[in-house]
């Protein structure tokens, strides 16, 4: 036999839902064909078959919770599922009489099943040893000994049982949130569908950042039309040369990473009673998929370009939507950008993605009349919002890293000379 069991899942991921099996006992499977699928607080992941044969049997109904390492089921190595038997052809004649037959030979007696033992029944020592060290009751294990006693025997068998028998992990009773019943009309009328592992992890965790941050948020507005006219000028040339198409994301990541750099503790966090600066610049990208928001990471991003930095995103962007990111690539962000404008959000006030100190919401260009040099013109205006920790960052130093922000895309030669 084969074992199936969860793999490692990551670095602090210490629990799994099972999503689906692919599978049903008896199917043939072959080697490394996906099995089940595994919902972790981050990505999904598809757990492949470690042998061919037949799989044996499902231990975890979808829906349970597993840790790493937790028996899923077993495959029996070389098998091969049954056939399905043929339907029997219509006889085409009426059979032959049938001959006398001799008596029919009497069938085996089936083997007695164990018998329970009496509840006041005295137990061995050695049973008595096992029981207290395991913490398997005797009186839940069937004996096979004289008169339905428990021997050493099933004991072990019962132990080695619930070893491998996955136990569902405990979910936090604060994560918990019972809404009163509708009215009987009402409640026809619903659908109650269970959150996805990454829903789960998405609500506990804004609720965290909010309750245990003091979260603050600013807000200012960027003239557009300099990164526009930039834009429309080389995007066929950028991206003939990069393979990735100019877009906005890394106009703003680079300017995050300047000011970043000019405003530190908007990149640091709280580690106890310290402040932990970091002096590098994993910014993470937020990226909406149908299960749910993921924040994949750009790291070292004051040492990649434009183009590399394009194409990392489009590359996580289409990767996020195949459910294909790994857990590690969405660990360890230091500062995140949020675009809301996508979807069309004029203005927003984004959480914290904790332990970040700082997360920078962009939102849709929409021309506006502003005053240039005395007069009235339409401007492509974006509003930006910064929330902030308000434990590591000052309002003071909020203000100037939106500013700067906005300097860097008003004028973005600024980019490209540091300045």
């Amino acid at each position: 036999m084969a074992d199936i069991r969860v793999p490692t899942l990551g670095e602090s991921v210490t629990e799994a839902t099972i999503g689906r099996w692919f599978k049903h006992a008896g199917d043939s499977v072959t080697v490394d064909e996906p099995l089940v699928e595994l919902e972790t607080d981050k990505v999904t992941i598809e757990v492949p078959a470690p042998a061919a044969g037949v799989l044996a049997e499902i231990l975890v109904k979808d829906g349970e919770t597993v840790a790493p390492g937790a028996l899923l089921g077993q495959i029996k190595e070389g098998a091969t599922a049954p056939a399905k038997p043929a339907a029997a052809p219509a006889a085409a004649t009426a059979p032959p009489p049938a001959k006398p037959a001799s008596p029919p030979p009497q069938a085996a007696p089936a083997p007695a099943k164990p018998k329970a033992a009496p509840a006041d029944a005295p137990l061995a020592p050695s049973v008595r040893k096992l029981a207290a060290e395991s913490g398997v009751s005797a009186s839940t294990v069937p004996g096979s000994g004289k008169d339905g006693r428990v021997t050493k025997g099933d004991m072990l068998d019962a132990i080695a049982r619930a070893v491998q028998t996955p136990t569902p992990v405990a979910q936090p009773a604060a994560a918990v949130q019972v809404r009163a019943p509708s009215p009987p009309d009402d409640a026809a009328r619903e659908e109650r569908v269970r959150m996805s592992r990454l829903r789960q992890t998405i609500a506990r965790r804004l609720k965290e950042a909010q309750n245990t941050a003091a979260m603050l948020t600013t807000f200012n507005e960027v003239d557009m039309a300099s990164v526009m006219a930039l834009r429309a000028e080389y995007k066929d040339l950028f991206e003939k040369k990069h393979g990735a198409k100019l877009g906005f994301m890394s106009f703003f990541v680079r300017a995050c990473v300047q000011a970043l750099k000019d405003i530190p503790a908007v990149n640091a966090e709280i580690d106890g009673s310290d402040l932990v600066y970091k002096n590098y610049y994993h910014i993470g990208v937020a990226v909406g998929t149908e299960k749910g928001l993921v924040v994949p990471v750009v790291r070292d991003a004051d040492q990649l370009s434009l183009g590399e930095i394009e194409k990392q995103i489009a590359d996580f962007g289409r990767r996020a939507r195949d459910g294909t990111l790994s857990i590690e690539e969405m660990q360890g962000g230091t500062f995140t950008i949020s675009n809301g404008g996508v979807y069309g959000s004029l203005m927003s006030t984004p959480i914290l993605n904790a332990p970040q100190s700082g997360i920078l919401g962009m939102h849709k260009i929409q021309e506006r009349p502003m005053i240039v040099d005395g007069a009235i013109k339409p401007r492509p205006m974006m509003y930006l919002a910064l929330s902030y920790d308000h434990r590591i960052v000052d309002g003071r130093e909020a203000v100037t890293f939106l500013v700067r922000v906005k300097e860097l895309l008003e004028d973005p030669a600024r980019l490209v000379l540091d300045l």
